[in-house]
């Protein structure tokens, strides 16, 4: 079905999200039995207990069943301890249900099998997840901002939303939800939801999510957390040490949102607030719908790195509101949002900063793709069985951005804005996987301008390994210059103070560090280091790059200062490689040593990563 706006999408969520069930057999990181019965909408209960760090209560699910003679339920869970299941009885009466938790599987967790004496409208699981949950943190006070309260946040993506909910936990469907959270009277909470009843602290919370969202966008936070508004839309929740340093680096997010609008269509869910997440968050940024969760390391009091802002936010035409209709195609969801990020980034900061952040995303993809193996470059990832956090590189990210951006640079922009556009427009709120975007590319563009990209070429992008001879290579000019000097540096023909580099961005810094020679003079690594104070810089995307040169290099006055970068942050793309990298280069010993004091202040994700390394 095509939907002509966004705002008729928003009356058939539920009829549209129903209609793609069927492709939800194609998902192997689900046992729900979709094609039997549907959640339509959850309504979660929950008790935050710090002490326990556990969620305590029930979830009730109102069921849509597509099989008039089935009375049985499938959910997903890990990890979860089960007390008992209600279902609800045509006169209104609740009754136990009985049911089976299947043995542990080590990627997929527990299988969750109710049985129904009839089919009910709606049943209860009343549970408490455990500490070891991989989609929940618990911090103590000590280990957040602001040192005076716990804190604990969810990361549901990509199947952890089943380690604190009992839940269909596939992308292919969607559910709305409510819900009630409690607290200590001292903590707010917050969800990807309605907020607007979290103003008062008051320990007794209430949410709604009216849009149906798939069950990895299910997210929550509490802790000692302050609001702020950035604009009638936008607003900032983050503990107060570092609201007011936030509120000034993201001030240009309802800029973003405006200059989406127009490209892509209104924004369909109200608000778009964000969460500061304390350092130890795993990812940049997670786009949990009106509340994407934000990586404190971007605030780097210059708004150089807030194109991770316009990420999340593009979340909500792609991704959000058009989902992968399983894991394997991550590849719609990242390589659209990296795509639509950049346009936005065009748009507000202007195509010189575009195309300079297009520069060093595609090096590093470059870079990545040495190290991967050749089925995992190909855009349709087949996972045959492993975690789909495994789909996570820079293959659906940046090659698919480049994908798109090859379609863009042949049929001109003019003619894609369109289609992107009416791709949006016409699969909002719906799942859908790869063989079915392909039929609408053909439909839609290649077929109708026929004679610019072929069938095989499409192909080509989407099946086959790496990247075709023919991929877009983006330049900057201001590189060149950067380039230019520096060879000139190396060479002796000239010093460091003619670099020019008290008007260089960060994203001049990365491109010079990053191509530095790896191998280059540890005299000339304490020249740069002496007049430009790399080792201690406080922009994480500097320090990275550094330090990755560093250790690969031997330059041993970094590692004091390499210390406090691995121990006060936890997000993966700035840790693991490096860890990586010391353990390459005989630095084992005391990577292992910083590692096990930093641990305890990692995510779950980022620990499984990394412990591995030292097995």
């Amino acid at each position: 079905m095509k939907l002509n706006t966004i705002a008729s999408a928003l009356a058939l969520t539920t009829s549209l999200s129903i209609s793609s069930f069927a492709i939800a057999g194609q998902d192997q990181h689900s046992y729900a039995n979709l094609e039997q019965v549907v959640t339509t909408h959850i309504h979660l209960d929950l008790d935050i207990n710090f002490d326990e760090k556990s969620l305590e209560g029930f979830v009730e699910h109102s069921l849509s069943w597509q099989d008039k003679k089935s009375k049985q339920i499938v959910l997903d869970t890990r990890d979860l301890e089960i007390d008992k299941i209600m279902y609800k009885a045509q006169d209104g009466s609740w009754h136990k249900a009985s049911y089976k938790l299947a043995k542990r599987d080590d990627v997929k967790g527990s299988k969750l099998t109710i049985n129904l004496k009839r089919q009910a409208d709606k049943i209860r699981v009343y549970y408490n997840s455990l500490p070891i949950a991989s989609g929940l943190q618990w911090l103590t006070p000590e280990q957040t901002a602001s040192k005076t309260q716990p804190f604990m946040y969810s990361q549901s993506q990509a199947i952890h939303a089943r380690s604190w909910i009992p839940i269909q936990d596939t992308p292919a469907m969607r559910v709305t939800y409510s819900a009630r959270i409690q607290t200590p009277e001292d903590i707010r909470a917050v969800m990807s939801a309605d907020n607007s009843d979290v103003k008062i602290k008051d320990g007794d919370y209430r949410f709604n999510m009216p849009q149906a969202i798939s069950p990895y966008l299910i997210a929550i936070g509490a802790g000692n957390l302050e609001y702020k508004e950035m604009s009638h839309q936008t607003a900032i929740y983050a503990e107060p040490t570092i609201l007011d340093a936030s509120i000034a680096e993201f001030s240009d997010t309802q800029a973003m949102i405006d200059k989406t609008n127009l490209m892509y269509g209104e924004y369909a869910w109200g608000r778009y607030d964000l969460l500061m997440l304390p350092p130890s968050f795993p990812f940049g940024g997670m786009e949990n719908p009106r509340l994407s969760f934000i990586t404190p390391t971007v605030v780097a009091g210059d708004k150089s790195l807030v194109s991770l802002i316009a990420h999340e936010l593009a979340h909500s035409w792609s991704g959000n509101l058009v989902t992968n209709a399983t894991w394997e195609d991550l590849w719609l969801n990242e390589g659209f949002t990296s795509y639509v990020e950049n346009r936005i980034m065009e748009e507000v900061f202007g195509k010189d900063r575009a195309i300079m952040e297009q520069s060093l995303e595609v090096a590093r993809l470059k870079e990545q793709l040495k190290t991967i193996d050749a089925p995992d470059t190909i855009l349709n990832l087949k996972l045959n069985g492993r975690d789909p956090d495994d789909a996570f590189s820079s293959v659906p990210y940046i090659k698919g951005q480049l994908f798109l951006l090859y379609l863009e640079q042949k049929f001109g922009r003019d003619k894609f804005d369109v289609f992107v556009k009416e791709y949006f427009d016409s699969y909002a709120f719906k799942s859908l996987n790869t063989a079915e975007f392909v039929k609408y590319l053909n439909d839609n563009l290649i077929s109708k301008y026929p004679g610019i990209v072929s069938a095989e070429k499409v192909n080509e992008w989407i099946y086959k390994t790496g990247l075709p001879a023919d991929a877009p290579n983006p330049t900057s000019d201001v590189f060149k210059v950067v380039d230019s000097n520096l060879q000139a540096w190396l060479k002796g023909a000239t010093n460091l103070n003619s670099l020019g580099t008290d008007k260089w961005t960060v994203h001049e810094w990365l491109h010079f560090i990053n191509n530095l020679p790896r191998d280059i003079a540890i005299d000339k690594m304490k020249q740069l280091d002496s007049a430009f104070k790399l080792t201690q810089t406080t922009n994480a995307e500097i320090a990275f790059a550094w330090f990755m040169l560093a250790v690969g290099n031997g330059y041993q006055e970094i590692y004091p200062a390499l210390d406090k970068h691995l121990t006060g942050i936890g997000r993966r793309k700035l840790i693991v490689p490096l860890y990586k990298t010391l353990v390459k280069h005989d630095k084992k010993e005391w990577a292992n040593k910083v590692y096990l004091n930093a641990r305890p202040g990692y995510h779950p994700l980022a620990q499984g990563t990394i412990d591995t390394l030292f097995k």
